[in-house]
């Protein structure tokens, strides 16, 4: 992690994917998130994947470097406790993020009352505040219809979820620019972020909607091609399968040297009266190059392979499984700077990432654990609130909050 955002604080109520990581994401850029949670926790803290005991990788992934208190905020006493630690005074306090219903006590105006600069970001899965995941998303956008071999009729879903992931970036970069304004002006606000609005504006922005709303023609699932250029996947005589790209001029040249396949491309071309020097008739002759270049894959063994595309300038990349990705591919390991191994308590020791971003005036810092459930609870309450040991004993023996086991 590296520490840009020291001595920012940010109070921080979710579940599942979007907003943890929208929280993540500061906290691993040196901000003090504070996570809070039920006693026990949330809805999400078993959520798989987990270990043999049943931790689950999935939450302890997702809050990476963060705080956390337990609090029973059904009681009031613990909604009180919440509410003072949201809305405390300091420049670099009063931040709130959540993906949790935005009313009663969670209210904007109820906690704006307390403090009236307060910055608030509320996460809903539609503009109209209903429930949405990005399951349920992408499934409305259309992707899942040209996701596939194009062999079946059924739309295919793809397993990660994109919208989740690209909101969580939308939710720290709105936290950070309200901030800002907040500096500039000493106005708060309340941030709304609608997940399905995170799809659409994505699906706009290039130019799918457009698309269908000009285009007129339906696009189609199209296997391992690109659309609207060239691109697939080869396999090798020892069965390993690479994926090559020829998007810029210069890529394409280096497949067409490389498998020495100039001769039999300029007589695809003048046969199908097209230049393949241009993106679009690339992929319109898109078959007919696979059925050219196969042959030379076929013929020679992957690290043989690799040697000569990677030797032509050639853009392409190995498929492996996320296993064969952690075992033997050294991006994936500590020869990369960006990650580091954890030892992560509860779970074990394995390979994190920090923030991808490499700012060059910062020295990179260890990465921090998630927190135990609770973790944080007395210290919080102490350091944060001001309350006595006497006052936080009161408040465990109630039940009102709880520390870690």
């Amino acid at each position: 992690m590296q520490s840009i955002l020291k001595g920012m604080r940010l109070i921080e109520g979710s579940a599942f994917v979007a907003a943890p990581s929208g929280g993540m994401t500061l906290a691993q850029l040196g901000a003090d998130v504070i996570r809070f949670d039920l006693i026990g926790g949330g809805i999400d803290y078993g959520r798989w994947p987990v270990t043999a005991s049943g931790a689950s990788l999935y939450w302890h992934s997702l809050n990476k470097g963060k705080r956390s208190i337990a609090v029973d905020f059904r009681q009031p006493a613990g909604r009180e406790l919440l509410t003072e630690l949201i809305t405390a005074p300091g420049p670099d306090k009063g931040m709130f993020l959540t993906n949790f219903p935005a009313k009663s006590w969670l209210a904007y105006e109820s906690l704006c009352s307390k403090r009236e600069d307060l910055v608030y970001l509320n996460l809903t899965g539609d503009r109209h505040g209903g429930t949405a995941l990005d399951y349920t998303v992408n499934c409305k956008v259309g992707l899942p219809f040209i996701t596939g071999d194009g062999q079946s009729p059924e739309p295919v879903n793809n397993p990660f979820p994109a919208w989740d992931v690209i909101a969580g970036q939308q939710i720290a970069i709105g936290l950070l620019a309200a901030e800002r304004h907040r500096r500039l002006t000493g106005e708060g606000q309340l941030i709304k972020l609608a997940l399905a609005d995170v799809a659409l504006a994505t699906m706009g922005h290039l130019g799918y909607l457009a698309e269908a709303e000009l285009g007129g023609a339906r696009r189609q699932p199209l296997g391992n091609h690109i659309f609207g250029t060239f691109g697939h996947d080869f396999v090798c005589r020892d069965g390993r399968r690479i994926m090559l790209v020829g998007v810029s001029p210069n890529q394409w040249q280096a497949i067409v040297e490389v498998t020495a396949s100039a001769g039999k491309l300029a007589a695809l071309e003048a046969q199908q009266q097209l230049d393949l020097r241009k993106e679009g008739d690339r992929f319109r002759a898109r078959q007919s190059i696979v059925d050219i270049l196969s042959p030379w894959f076929a013929a020679r063994d992957y690290g043989e392979v690799a040697r000569l595309l990677d030797a032509a300038g050639a853009c392409w990349g190995p498929y492996q499984t996320l296993a064969e990705l952690v075992a033997t591919d050294p991006d994936c390991s500590q020869d990369n700077p960006l990650f580091q191994r954890l030892e992560q308590p509860g779970i074990g020791n394995y390979l994190t990432p920090s923030q991808p971003l490499a700012f060059t005036g910062l020295a990179r810092e260890d990465n921090r654990p998630a927190p135990l459930l609770g973790q944080h609870t007395d210290e919080i309450l102490a350091e944060e609130l001001g309350l006595s040991s006497a006052e936080i004993g009161r408040l465990h023996d109630e039940g009102i909050v709880a520390g870690s086991d």
